[in-house]
């Protein structure tokens, strides 16, 4: 026996889901669709491969100490196109690499791997599109300095600039025959709701699609692609006119709108079928999505055949089948195809299963909060309980695989997910909920969640764990401030802790997001940062705090972090720091592991449990 095998023999459960190998859906090339580019962790660094479909042969195409995730193969197959930047940090330059390459490639002037776009300076992505000729693209860029910048890039040519904006803007989309660039931007000064304008490539503008003009609501619209065919100038978007997203067809030539309202309850996005002839249309709905095919010509919508669970990304082939990322709480993600094969399965071991979902539903001060409960099988409460709070806020959690909640309950935690006010998935109202009273509103909804969990027998109430990454990190040290006796243990993983440092050191993309939820600057509404900023309560926090924060990290900098720890020492409080060298999260398997191993250990030190 190997000494791999005797390690799996006596691994635990917890740490095999992070380690065994996983894949990302595969992106295929439009004009070659059998070359694919995916991402995997099977060198346990998450990295970019190349994969021939027709040979079956996969390589590796970026090697770096902090991996790699960010790539897109351009439609003729013959370049992968990867964001370079210095240990997590999000600011750097696209390189690219031809699709047979040498074989690993990392940063730098290494032979294989070239500036795909000479001429740029390094920043902020926002956005990419490639042209299907592999000599023409289109690259977004944010920075500090110029705002938003959209130029054209030509090989062998210099780069030209074709939008500017103080605004944060983004790339939507490249027209098939490459004539017309869709721009979703936010001139109007709301990060939350983007217009979209569409411009020939010397930047003249075609058409401008903005919903938040002329009313009191402001809606949001994004760019889901241009129609697949030379000449058509049908660019599929999303909006929420009727309070949810939802797609239609504009015609951006024309002007004409095609309003497809399907009749589904949650969240509808689509893309376009190969062809141009239907589309393949992800419905989302309280924590769980399926798969529809929408025929343009006949109207019909068909359901997809797909396990209960949710869908994290799916793409129609030229054959007609869809392939799809699935998983649910229990059972590990695979790419399926609607033909019933596993497209692409990982060498090496498999990642144990864990417990399913229990769906709960609670009244709240905003409306009912969806909360989505896990527990050890077989036991009954009261349960020392962990409240992992998701990031975004923008976002949901879902009826998914996550390696995270299911280390807590293998070690005897129940675990309490809360889509609060803010989150995606339960319409336009929900997810807006919480401009000006930025993380209170949230924590009014997690604390409704937690009497029910205390209530119903759920959750022991002197051993309750508060903790969450990113903006569940930030909600985590508001939650201890605001409610010191709610709760046991806090665990923040790269979390905003001073507002107003955070305002200022923080990418330019996210200063505007913050100035549409708090409605300013913090020189301009210094009470609403003051009000929304965890070191605002620091002085009342009396439970034991562990953080994690990565120290390139731009979205949540480390300055404001050790702000927030500088006055929890003065304070005497209990706490542990643990800063690492990468950026918002690590794409490293062995460091995830330690950092879960850290904060089961702080939790069990202080709460009582089994050993990490």
């Amino acid at each position: 026996m190997t000494e791999s095998n005797d390690r799996s023999e006596t691994m635990p459960d917890w740490e095999k889901r992070f380690r065994a190998p996983r894949v990302s859906l595969p992106d295929w090339a439009e004009d070659a669709p059998h070359r694919s580019l995916f991402v995997s962790n099977a060198t346990g660094t998450y990295e970019l491969y190349a994969w021939d479909r027709s040979t079956g042969s996969q390589r590796q195409v970026t090697d770096r100490p902090n991996g790699t995730t960010d790539g897109v193969l351009s439609p003729d197959g013959e370049w992968i196109w990867w964001f370079d930047d210095t240990d997590g940090d999000e600011f750097g330059i696209w390189r690219r690499q031809s699709f047979t390459g040498p074989g690993k490639r990392g940063a730098g002037e290494e032979e294989g791997d070239e500036p795909a776009a000479p001429g740029l300076d390094p920043s902020y992505p926002a956005g990419l599109a490639i042209g299907r000729d592999g000599r023409t693209a289109v690259v977004g860029r944010s920075t500090d300095e110029d705002g938003s910048t959209i130029h054209l890039v030509r090989a062998g040519q210099d780069p030209e600039v074709i939008y500017r904006h103080r605004e944060s803007a983004g790339v939507g989309d490249l027209s098939h025959d490459g004539s017309l660039i869709a721009v979703e931007h936010t001139e109007h000064g709301d990060a939350m709701h983007s217009a979209l304008r569409v411009l020939r490539p010397d930047g003249s503008p075609v058409a401008e699609l903005d919903d938040t003009k002329g009313g009191t609501v402001e809606l949001g619209l994004e760019a889901l692609g241009f129609a697949p065919v030379d000449g058509d100038t049908r660019l599929l978007i999303g909006h929420q006119r009727r309070g949810r997203w939802e797609p239609l067809v504009w015609d951006v030539v024309s002007g004409e709108e095609t309003d497809l309202a399907f009749e589904l309850p949650g969240d509808v996005g689509a893309e376009w079928y190969p062809d141009g002839t239907a589309l393949l249309v992800s419905h989302s709905f309280e924590a769980r999505s399926e798969l529809f095919r929408y025929d343009l010509a006949s109207r019909e919508l068909v359901k997809l055949p797909t396990p209960p669970g949710t869908v994290s990304g799916a793409s129609a082939r030229p054959d007609g089948s869809v392939e799809y990322l699935w998983s649910s709480a229990a059972e590990p993600p695979v790419v399926r195809s609607t033909t019933g094969e596993v497209v692409l399965d990982p060498p090496g071991m498999a990642s144990p299963g864990s417990v399913p979902v229990e769906d709960v539903w609670v009244e709240g001060p905003g409306g009912r909060v969806h909360a989505l409960v896990q527990k050890p099988a077989g036991v009954s409460g009261p349960l020392p309980t962990v409240f992992e709070i998701h990031g975004g806020p923008t976002w949901h959690d879902s009826d998914s695989f996550a390696a995270g909640p299911a280390a807590w309950v293998d070690h005897g935690y129940a675990v309490v997910r809360v889509n609060y006010r803010g989150s995606t998935g339960y319409g336009r109202e929900w997810t807006d909920a919480l401009k000006h009273r930025v993380g209170l509103i949230e924590l009014e909804d997690i604390a409704a969640v937690r009497e029910w969990a205390v209530s119903s027998g759920l959750a022991d109430p002197q051993r309750l764990v508060l903790t969450g990454g990113s903006w569940g990190g930030y909600l985590t040290l508001l939650g201890i401030g605001t409610q010191p006796d709610a709760w046991t243990v806090g665990i923040a993983a790269v979390p905003v802790a001073d507002y107003v440092t955070a305002y200022h050191d923080e990418m330019e993309a996210l200063k505007a997001m913050d100035r549409t939820l708090l409605g300013g600057t913090p020189e301009e509404v210094p009470e609403r940062f003051e009000a929304s900023s965890p070191l605002t309560y620091v002085d009342a926090v009396k439970v034991p705090v562990y953080i994690s924060a990565g120290v390139n990290d731009p979205r949540c900098p480390i300055r404001q972090v050790d702000n927030y720890v500088a006055r929890l020492e003065g304070r005497g409080v209990v706490h542990e720091v643990y800063r690492y060298e990468a950026g918002h999260g690590s794409l490293v398997v062995d460091e995830r592991i330690k950092q879960v191993r850290l904060e089961l250990g702080f939790a069990e030190r202080y709460l009582g449990g089994q050993s990490a």
